[in-house]
């Protein structure tokens, strides 16, 4: 029988071998194994502007799928990615509404990003980790991580923000924000948390 492991969102980077697509690194809790899964860019997106506590201007798909669960009272209390089929993850909401459970199949993306949401936690069958799984040390080295063509646009972005003012950026942030430009919104909040220590 299959044992779960529980998963925390590491990072998310863009991934250098697939076109508008990012690397999601999940983190064994009680362990050294990372598991990448590539993600869509909107997917992306969606988990790391919950990550960052970002209020977009309008619901994402994400939200409005939480906002109608919570009005009727339904609660994801965990997501478990509990095959792998070619290179294919297949996953499950368990979903509890007044006691009684339902399993609901979702795409990996998808249930991550309902799964930060919701605060439930993310687990994975251990048989998908020793086949897919590998050490942080190899995740760090990884050059599709670390690919130099793919960060240098961000690069060229924060050496320009830089030469900023807070509230420059601020009112920066709140045009991306309201324009729905997340990626970028993104970037100017990281250069306010790091000028600002938060």
């Amino acid at each position: 029988m299959s044992k779960k492991i529980e998963l925390l969102i590491a990072d998310i980077a863009p991934s250098g071998s697939t076109s508008g697509a990012y690397t999601m690194i999940l983190a064994e809790v009680d362990g050294n194994r990372r598991l990448p899964i590539v993600i869509g860019g909107s997917e992306a997106q969606a988990i790391a502007i919950e990550l960052e506590k970002m209020t977009p201007s309008r619901p994402l798909t994400h939200d409005l799928f939480r906002n109608l669960a919570h009005a009727f009272s339904i609660e994801i209390e965990e997501v478990l990615i509990y095959n792998l089929v070619e290179g294919i993850f297949f996953s499950k909401l368990l979903a509890n509404l007044s006691g009684k459970m339902a399993e609901i199949d979702a795409r990996t993306s998808d249930a991550v990003a309902l799964a930060v949401r919701f605060g439930c936690p993310i687990y994975c069958n251990d048989f998908i980790l020793d086949q897919a799984g590998v050490s942080a040390d190899e995740t760090s080295d990884d050059p599709e991580m670390n690919d130099p063509e793919v960060n240098t646009g961000e690069l060229a972005e924060s050496q320009d923000a830089t030469s900023l003012s807070i509230d420059d950026l601020q009112r920066q942030l709140d045009t991306a924000l309201e324009h729905e430009e997340y990626e970028k919104a993104s970037r100017l909040r990281d250069e306010i948390n790091k000028r600002t220590g938060s």
